[in-house]
C-alpha cells in the first residue's frame, strides 16, 4: 500500500491551495475624470487669491480677532482634530498587524485523568524518582514566551497600512476643509453684523424724519390745511419703522449669537466697527484658472486621498483569496513541580509551526466584501469628480455674482442720492400745498427701503468676496 510521506501532504495541500486560488476576480480599475475648462473667463492669468493667508486677505482687526478665536476654541474643529488622532492611530494597528506579535504567558493547572484509562495506568506505572511514583492529581507549571507572524506574501497587510496612511492625510484634508468653511463663516456673519448696524441707524434716522412730518401735518391740520386722514397715515408709517427697528435689532441679536457659537463661547456683545458699511471696499479678487482647484481646494484634495484609500481596499480585499502562511513558536519551561523549572534540559519547552491556510468552499462571503470594495472604489470616483464639478461651479457662480453685484450697487447708489434728494424736494413741496402728504409717505417709504437695499447689496458683495476665496481653496494655509 502507497504511504504519503509528510512532505508529500504539505506538496499536495499546497496544489490544493493554489488551485483554490486560481480563479480570483479581477480588479476593476476605473480612471477617474480630471479634466476642468482652461479658465473661467477669457483671462490666462496663474495669480491667484487663495494663495494669500487669511490674516493678509482680511484687513478688519476686529474680524481678524474673531478669526483667532474661532480657531481656538470651535467645537467642530476640536471634533475634526480627534478625527486625525483616530486615523493616526488606525495607522499604528495595521502596522502592528504587519510585526510578528510577541508576548509572555504562565500558567498554572491541575489535571486528574481516571486510573483505569490508558493514559492513567501509564502514569500510575511510572517513576520520577527510584521509589516514587508519578504525583496524581498532576499539577502543571508554564512560563513561556510565544510569537505569531502571518507572513505579508501577497502585500496585504502593507496595502491595509497604506490605505490606513492615507485616510490619515485625507483627514487632514478635512480639518482644513473645516478651517476654510469656519474662516468663510465667521466673515460672512460678521459683515452681516456690520450691515444690521447700519440698516438699524437708518431706520433711526427715518424715523425721526417721519416724526418731523407726523409735526408738521398735525400743524397743517389745526391751520385746516390737512385732514386727519393724513395725521393717522403719517403716524402709521412711524409706527411701521419703529416695528421695524425692533426686528432689526433681534435679528443683530441672533448674528451675534451665531458668531459666538461659532466661537464657542457663550452670548457677549461682538466687539466691531460700527461705522458706515457701506464704505468698505470688496477685496480684488484673481481667480487663477481652474486647475489650480485639484492642489488648492481641501475637499478635492480629501476625495482624491478618500479614491486611493479606496483603490488600495480593493487590494487588500482581493488577496482574501489567496492563501496565508502563519508562522507561531514559543519557548519556555514547563514542568508539574515548581521546583522542577529550573532543571534543564528537561523543563525546557519550545515549539515552531508553520500554518498554510486558504479558502476552498464557501467563498461567498469573501467574494461579496470583493465587490463591495469594489462598490466603494467606484463610489470614491464618482464622488471626485463632483467634487470637482462643484468646486468649479462654485467659483464661476461667485465671479459673475462679484461683477453683477458691482453693477447693481452702483445703480443702487444712484437711486439712493435720487431719492434722498427727493424727500428734501417733496416736503417743500408739501409744506407750500403743491405736494400731496402721500407723496410724502411713499418718497420716505421708497428712500428707506433703497438705503436698506444699498446696503444688504454690499453686504453680498463683501460675502461673494469671502465665497469666492474660499471657493479657490483659500483660507487653510
Amino acid at each position: 500500500m502507497f504511504k504519503l510521506t509528510s512532505y508529500t501532504r504539505v506538496g499536495l495541500l499546497g496544489i490544493c491551495l493554489a488551485a483554490a486560488s486560481c480563479k480570483v476576480p479581477a480588479i476593476v480599475s476605473p480612471s477617474e475624470n480630471r479634466s476642468v475648462p482652461p479658465a473661467y473667463t477669457n483671462s490666462s492669468d496663474t495669480t491667484n487669491t487663495a494663495e494669500i493667508q487669511w490674516r493678509s486677505f482680511f484687513t478688519d482687526k476686529n474680524l481678524i480677532s474673531l478669526i483667532d478665536t474661532a480657531l481656538q476654541n470651535n467645537q467642530e474643529l476640536s471634533i475634526t482634530l480627534q478625527e486625525i488622532e483616530i486615523a493616526k492611530n488606525d495607522i499604528r494597528l495595521r502596522q502592528g498587524a504587519i510585526l510578528p506579535s510577541v508576548g509572555v504567558r504562565g500558567g498554572i493547572g491541575v489535571e486528574k485523568v481516571g486510573r483505569y484509562t490508558s493514559q492513567g495506568a501509564g502514569d500510575a506505572s511510572t517513576e520520577i524518582k527510584p521509589g516514587k511514583e508519578m504525583p496524581d492529581p498532576l499539577m502543571d507549571y508554564t512560563v513561556a514566551a510565544y510569537a505569531n507572524w502571518e507572513v505579508d506574501i501577497w502585500k496585504k497587510l502593507r496595502n491595509a497600512k497604506k490605505a490606513a496612511v492615507t485616510r490619515y492625510l485625507s483627514t487632514i484634508e478635512g480639518r482644513n476643509f473645516v478651517l476654510t468653511n469656519l474662516i468663510g463663516e465667521v466673515a460672512s456673519s460678521y459683515y452681516e453684523l456690520r450691515a444690521l448696524d447700519n440698516q438699524l441707524e437708518i431706520v433711526k434716522q427715518n424715523i425721526e424724519i417721519q416724526k418731523n412730518g407726523l409735526e408738521v401735518v398735525k400743524i397743517q391740520k389745526e391751520a385746516a390745511r390737512a385732514t386727519e386722514l393724513a395725521v393717522q397715515k403719517f403716524q402709521a408709517e412711524v409706527l411701521k419703522s419703529q416695528s421695524l427697528e425692533f426686528g432689526i435689532q433681534q435679528q443683530i441679536k441672533e448674528t451675534e449669537n451665531r458668531i459666538n457659537f461659532l466661537l464657542g463661547r457663550y452670548p457677549q456683545e461682538i466687539v466691531r466697527d460700527k461705522g458706515t458699511f457701506t464704505d468698505v471696499p470688496p477685496t480684488a479678487i484673481s481667480s487663477g484658472i481652474p486647475s489650480q482647484l485639484l492642489a488648492n481646494r481641501p475637499d478635492i484634495r480629501q476625495a482624491e486621498l478618500e479614491l486611493a484609500a479606496a483603490k488600495l481596499d480593493v487590494k487588500v480585499a482581493r488577496a482574501e483569496f489567496y492563501p496565508s502562511l502563519g508562522i507561531s513558536a514559543a519557548f519556555g519551561l514547563q514542568a508539574f513541580n515548581p521546583s522542577y523549572l529550573v532543571k534543564l534540559p528537561q523543563s525546557l519547552l519550545y515549539s515552531l509551526a508553520g500554518d498554510l491556510a486558504g479558502p476552498l468552499i464557501n467563498r461567498n462571503a469573501i467574494k461579496a466584501e470583493f465587490s463591495n470594495a469594489n462598490a466603494r472604489q467606484l463610489q470614491a470616483m464618482y464622488n471626485y469628480e463632483r467634487t470637482i464639478l462643484n468646486a468649479y461651479l462654485e467659483v464661476s457662480n461667485q465671479l459673475s455674482n462679484i461683477s453683477n453685484l458691482e453693477k447693481s450697487y452702483d445703480l443702487k447708489s444712484k437711486q439712493v442720492d435720487a431719492l434722498t434728494k427727493s424727500i428734501d424736494i417733496s416736503n417743500d413741496l408739501f409744506k407750500n400745498a403743491r405736494a400731496d402728504y402721500l407723496e410724502v409717505l411713499m418718497t420716505q417709504r421708497d428712500a428707506l427701503e433703497a438705503k436698506l437695499e444699498l446696503i444688504e447689496t454690499k453686504q453680498q458683495q463683501l460675502n461673494a468676496v469671502v465665497n469666492v476665496y474660499k471657493g479657490l481653496g483659500g483660507g487653510w494655509k
